[in-house]
């Protein structure tokens, strides 16, 4: 079989939607399947990163990804939430402890007043212990994860005013 011939073999695979195809010549064996399109769950929705590039055979029509709305009012809520200049994020994903012991008080509670570089909170990564500090000298406004959460890159973690 030559290049053209396998080139348009490959096409006519592709416009005819086929999910798969086997060829042999020793006796000459040939198969070409097509799929019924079935119903997917959708995709899970990620938001602040952009969807991953879909990966796909050479000349096979790729799907397109699933993109499921966000509703307004959750961020608008998630804004109402932060409502401060002075927020104090997570520098890393870990778990977040308010206390350097189980038996200690927290570090800060809401109406305590900060310094700059003052010990918010630690969070463990990688069995390593990363103590947050304040970034701002003030009244610390709110805590908005709770001991032991698991926190994310970038998540809010107090507000101070």
């Amino acid at each position: 079989m030559t290049i053209n011939e396998i080139i348009k073999l490959i096409q006519a695979v592709s416009d005819n939607g086929l999910s798969s195809f086997e060829y042999e010549q020793g006796d000459e064996k040939l198969v070409l399947k097509k799929k019924k399109n079935v119903p997917q769950a959708p995709a899970p929705v990620v938001f602040s990163q952009a969807p991953a590039p879909m990966m796909a055979a050479p000349a096979m029509p790729m799907a397109a990804p699933v993109q499921m709305p966000v509703e307004p009012a959750e961020e608008k809520q998630e804004t109402n939430l932060i409502g401060s200049d002075n927020v104090v994020v997570s520098p890393l994903v870990g778990t977040f402890y308010n206390a350097a012991s189980p038996d200690s008080e927290p570090f800060v509670k809401v109406g305590d007043t900060v310094k700059k570089g003052q010990v918010l909170g630690i969070i463990e990564a990688m069995k390593l212990m990363n103590e947050i500090e304040s970034e701002f000298d003030g009244v610390v406004e709110a805590v908005l994860v709770n001991n032991e959460d698991v926190v994310e890159y970038g998540q809010p973690l107090f507000r101070i005013r």
